[in-house]
């Protein structure tokens, strides 16, 4: 009398699990969704609303100028002193591929002064194309009916 033991079944298995690959995965991915937009936020400011606006696209060679509600400069997310702003942004935009446009991105609470002296001295140093990054308004048209 001779036992089976299950003969060709017996071998080695060969089949892959995939269920702990596809776990680890899924959490890879909820991770890299979670932390992705904190990683392009920049500045914390609060933009003005506006709904006639116009979407351009968002490339890496942009220039941005942030302004807080308390007068403090940033430049692609890194402060800058009131004093060395030209030549940071000169830095900037040679860095960014040589395109002379600076967007700006005011805080709402911003003194109207600083945005306005802000474009001024970028006007000076010849910089003619400056853009203001604004949130869309939700619904279109004017509100209360001027």
């Amino acid at each position: 009398m001779s036992m089976d033991l299950g003969g060709a079944k017996a071998g080695v298995k060969s089949d892959i699990n995939v269920t702990p690959l596809v776990d680890v995965m899924l959490v890879l991915l909820i991770i890299m969704m979670l932390i992705a937009p904190m990683l392009q936020k920049g500045v914390d400011v609060r933009l003005p609303q506006a709904s006639n606006t116009v979407d351009k696209p968002e490339t890496s060679g942009q220039t941005i100028l942030s302004i807080t509600a308390d007068r403090r400069f940033y430049i692609n997310s890194v402060e800058v002193a009131e004093n060395e702003l030209l030549s940071r942004v000169n830095t900037a935009i040679e860095d960014a591929g040589g395109e002379k446009v600076v967007l700006i991105k005011g805080d709402e609470d911003a003194p109207y002064s600083s945005i306005m002296q802000a474009m001024d001295e970028l006007r000076r140093v010849g910089i003619e194309d400056v853009g203001l990054i604004v949130d869309r308004r939700l619904g279109s048209g004017m509100a209360g009916g001027q």
